[in-house]
């Protein structure tokens, strides 16, 4: 009897969202799986941290472990799928375990993989076995198989989008609504888009991994999560949101990696694009990547970045190419292949920056913030000073000096520059808060 013939064996480590999920769809549709991968798959052995807890699935007909460690290595499954979570821990114990036993592993952990995904590649590289990750980079959109297989005939330059769909429900709601960042971060953990500890969405990390993650397939370089620039996007303000709408842009918090003569660029930021660009258009908890190759052009995959149904799709697309005996490297390459990662200088930023400082209404203010761009060479697009309505006090309580919004567009000018005199007007005392700093993004 052929391989061909026989069911491929799953171990599932993790039940939660995106556990159950895969429970259900493999209950669902687990016969027109086996005829489109050529070999039935069933799942024979799950773990979790409690075994008691309603997930709304029947768990009776699978053989339960406590410890995935000892799930991972158990002779009885062919493929290892890991949905703990985590950078260390029980996770990258469990799926180096699966790879020591000569187990194929499919993962949805961005986290694991950022921080070692690399000797991970090489360990199931020297194993003979896969490891798939399509579900960690952009949830149900198989960005993955774009760059690692529909797209190998191109020299990719460039990699962007919307990787976090809770930054994108928040971003949507302060526009549509008006609102200021915390009510909509608030309204994003009641709907179950946030978790009550958000930092590590809002802030740009979760951004930052996948971005991390395209880039080694795109480039051919090693990981190196911890280069690329990260911010998040709790200081944006329903000004800022009002005045990329009145200049023509909206904000989104995207993941960017471009290709440099000096080597690779990564930055995960709040960033105003073009009404007119088609990642302008994505809104709520969707994501969106785009890619520019050298002949195909740009494309865009629009889908729903998260969620337990989308996850659970792609973490089955991984297991129906093993099932079908397809393999490749977990990078597109072998991970031997892959290059040291060569971090891209400061560049010449191609779409300038918007910026937003709260002055003090005294004589000189302006003229020495001027000249403080004028020294670093940045060149302003346009100047638009937005004057608040005057406050009526007593004549014994004045309010001198009052503080008034000035916005500011640059033209192209290097990162360094525009932080170098940001500092130095700081450090003048003419502005009555940190300067708000966004970078606008030329895109198609």
């Amino acid at each position: 009897m052929s391989q061909m013939d026989t069911a491929l064996r799953i171990g599932v480590a993790g039940l939660g969202t995106v556990g159950a999920s895969l429970v259900r769809l493999m209950g669902r549709h687990g016969n027109d799986i086996a005829v489109k991968s050529g070999r039935p798959i069933s799942i024979t052995g799950v773990s979790a941290r409690d075994r008691n807890k309603d997930r709304g699935i029947d768990l009776s007909g699978y053989a339960w472990s406590d410890d995935a460690v000892a799930l991972a290595a158990d002779s009885g499954n062919d493929v290892f799928v890991e949905l703990i979570g985590g950078a260390d821990g029980v996770a990258h114990a469990s799926v180096r375990a699966a790879i020591a036993a000569g187990k194929h592993v499919v993962t949805a952990n961005k986290a694991l993989l950022a921080t070692h995904g690399v000797s991970l590649a090489r360990e199931a590289e020297a194993a003979g076995v896969s490891l798939n990750f399509e579900a960690a980079a952009a949830g149900g959109i198989p960005i993955v198989k774009t760059l690692r297989e529909a797209l190998v005939g191109n020299t990719i330059n460039r990699v962007y989008g919307i990787l976090n769909g809770t930054s994108n429900y928040i971003l949507t709601r302060m526009e549509q609504d008006n609102l200021p960042f915390a009510e909509c971060l608030t309204a994003a953990q009641r709907l179950g888009y946030a978790e009550a500890d958000p930092s590590y969405d809002i802030g740009g990390q979760d951004t930052a991994h996948k971005l991390a993650l395209l880039t080694a397939i795109a480039f051919g370089t090693e990981i190196d999560a911890q280069s690329i620039y990260v911010e998040g996007i709790s200081s944006i303000t329903p000004a800022d949101i009002e005045a990329a709408d009145e200049l023509g842009y909206r904000i989104k918090l995207l993941g960017v990696a471009s290709r440099t003569e000096s080597g690779i660029e990564q930055r995960a930021h709040p960033t105003m694009v073009p009404k007119s660009s088609a990642i302008a258009r994505v809104d709520g908890v969707t994501n969106a990547v785009a890619v520019e190759g050298d002949f195909v052009g740009q494309i865009v995959l629009l889908g729903a970045g998260a969620g337990g149904d989308a996850t659970a799709s792609a973490v089955m697309s991984d297991i129906a190419d093993i099932a079908r005996g397809d393999r490749m490297g977990t990078f597109g390459r072998p991970a031997s292949s892959l290059e040291p990662y060569r971090r891209a200088g400061m560049r010449l930023h191609e779409g300038g920056y918007y910026i937003r400082l709260s002055v003090y209404d005294r004589p000189g203010a302006f003229a020495a913030i001027a000249r403080r761009m004028a020294d670093a060479d940045i060149s302003l697009e346009s100047i638009v000073q937005r004057r608040r309505a005057p406050r009526t006090t007593a004549p014994e309580h004045p309010v001198p000096e009052a503080p008034q919004p000035v916005i500011m567009i640059t033209y192209e000018t290097t990162e360094a520059a525009i932080r170098g005199a940001l500092e130095l007007v700081k450090e003048d005392g003419h502005i009555a808060s940190d300067p708000q700093m966004i970078r606008i993004e030329p895109l198609a």
